[in-house]
């Protein structure tokens, strides 16, 4: 159990996905424009991440690995991420569709999000079982929907604050990315 909760706390914020990892940016620089919207990003990707971690754990356990096709985990893990980003862009079509508005090009493009192909290739990397591969999976993307929801939580103050021309929209933001990751690295005394 010890050991399950280390893997939790050091997905999540030691070894963050976007801030020490620095995977994942597209989403998080693009949708993180407004908290509603970057919540509902973040709850995608923990669904995404935490179920493409325990199907592609299984499948290259149990298939892969099995079948000396160790080499094709790529093309697998690729596909079994489209798979779930379709599913995830059906459902919230359907359910949740100002959402689905909002999240507009960002929701497809998590199927190309380096983010969730790389835990899933950590996973491997690291030989995580299920458990454990779900568990890196959910703290990682819970990492995620921490530093995207403190980003849009910071752009939209600092809408309201002047800011000299020169540092209006990307720079700002990139600045203030980079100060985030500099503030995560005061986590890896954690473990």
């Amino acid at each position: 159990m010890k050991e399950l909760l280390i893997i939790l706390i050091s997905a999540a914020l030691v070894n963050n996905v976007v801030l020490s990892q620095f995977l994942g940016l597209c989403p998080f620089l693009g949708v993180s424009k407004k908290v509603d919207t970057s919540v509902g990003m973040g709850a995608a990707v923990i669904f995404v991440i935490t179920i493409a971690s325990a199907v592609t754990s299984v499948l290259y356990t149990q298939v892969l690995v099995r079948f000396h096709l160790e080499y094709l985990q790529t093309i697998v893990f690729i596909l079994v991420i489209a798979a779930l980003v379709q599913f995830v862009e059906i459902v919230l079509k359907k359910v949740m569709p100002g959402l689905y508005q909002a999240l507009g090009v960002y929701l497809p493009l998590i199927t190309t999000n380096c983010a969730v192909l790389g835990i899933a290739i950590i996973n491997v990397q690291k030989e995580y079982g299920i458990l454990k591969s779900i568990i890196n999976g959910f703290g990682t993307a819970a990492g995620f929907t921490i530093a995207i929801v403190i980003l849009a939580g910071i752009r939209e103050r600092n809408e309201h604050n002047d800011i000299p021309k020169a540092f209006q929209g990307s720079p700002i933001l990139l600045i203030t990315a980079g100060l985030m990751a500099m503030a995560f690295v005061g986590f890896s005394g954690v473990l």
